[in-house]
């Protein structure tokens, strides 16, 4: 499976950005998509998560009720849309395959390329 992630950017504080991950492959083998971020000098963090059907999906506390995540398996793609940004939102956002919807990052086979996410205040 390869990941290919967009849509990073630099906003101000209160915007909204959209990611986007496109995945081609054996997609059917790693249904499950994964958001995380990674801020310098920090480890990498679980974001948000969706399943195949995009019926079940699971946020990290700290994006509940700002971030959105969902699929469109017609185009292979899954997005996260965040608003309500702040400057602790800042980092390399990264997108994850995987078999189960996890939070959990060894959870997931493949991993995208990364985009970067600036918030200022």
């Amino acid at each position: 499976v390869q990941l290919q992630a967009s849509g990073g950017g630099r906003v101000q504080t209160g915007g909204s950005l959209r990611l986007s991950c496109a995945a081609s492959g054996r997609t059917f083998s790693s249904p499950s998509r994964g958001w995380f971020r990674q801020a310098p000098g920090k480890a990498r963090e679980f974001v948000a998560a969706i399943d195949w059907s995009g019926g079940s999906t699971v946020y990290a506390d700290s994006v509940k009720g700002r971030f959105t995540i969902s699929r469109d398996n017609h185009r292979n793609t899954v997005y996260l849309q965040m608003n309500s940004l702040i400057p602790g939102d800042t980092a390399v956002y990264y997108c994850a395959a995987g078999l189960h919807t996890r939070t959990d990052l060894l959870a997931y086979e493949y991993w995208g390329q990364g985009t970067q996410v600036t918030v200022s205040s």
